[in-house]
């Protein structure tokens, strides 16, 4: 149905309704649906490592991560973060948020480009938003942007710990990267078994 539709303006309500049966994600992107492609192996691991990072330390918390099959709700539009944080999840919408504290986009060639521009343009609009995460799946780049920085990027690389201060978890960018097959980690790892 969304794939038919493509050309044309969806509502709200036809979008949601059309995920609910769709064979693959979508975003709705200024009434236009957009089809999400699948992940590489590094980019799956590195979202599973921030995520179980975030589900271990939350555990106690009314605050709880989400994985990539969350849509969050911005304006009229949707999308599929990588990893979310929300603190005041509404059980009458079960499959969307529009309140998460930290969204985490790993990036790849192929999202690079939406995830700086449009996804970030709509993000930091979302009032209850304190921390915008974008990680680098072919190389070690975790930069942070937080609303009490005023967006303004900070990068992490190898050796660094990332504060994620809206939840107060500190974690490796070692951590973050943990099993995944890229250069900078390759020769970080070669560097450190000598």
């Amino acid at each position: 149905m969304l794939a038919e539709k493509r050309n044309n303006l969806i509502s709200v309500d036809e979008y949601l309704a059309g995920e609910l049966i769709a064979e693959t994600k979508h975003e709705l992107i200024d009434g236009y649906v957009h089809a999400m492609v699948g992940t590489s192996g590094n980019h799956q691991r590195i979202s599973i490592n921030v995520l179980a990072a975030f589900k271990d330390h939350l555990k106690n918390s009314p605050c709880e991560p989400f994985g990539s099959d969350m849509k969050i709700k911005v304006g009229l539009n949707f999308f599929y973060p990588d990893v979310i944080v929300d603190c005041h999840f509404n059980e009458f919408e079960p499959y969307f948020t529009d309140t998460p504290i930290i969204i985490v986009e790993v990036l790849s060639k192929s999202t690079r480009r939406k995830d700086r521009t449009t996804k970030l343009s709509n993000y930091i609009t979302i009032p209850s938003l304190q921390e915008y995460v974008m990680i680098e799946q072919d190389c070690v780049d975790v930069e942070v942007l937080s609303r009490k920085e005023s967006w303004f990027p900070k990068h992490y690389y190898l050796g660094d710990d990332v504060s994620f201060e809206s939840i107060g978890l500190k974690l490796s960018v070692e951590a973050i990267y943990q099993r995944v097959h890229n250069e900078d980690m390759l020769e970080y790892l070669a560097a450190k078994s000598q």
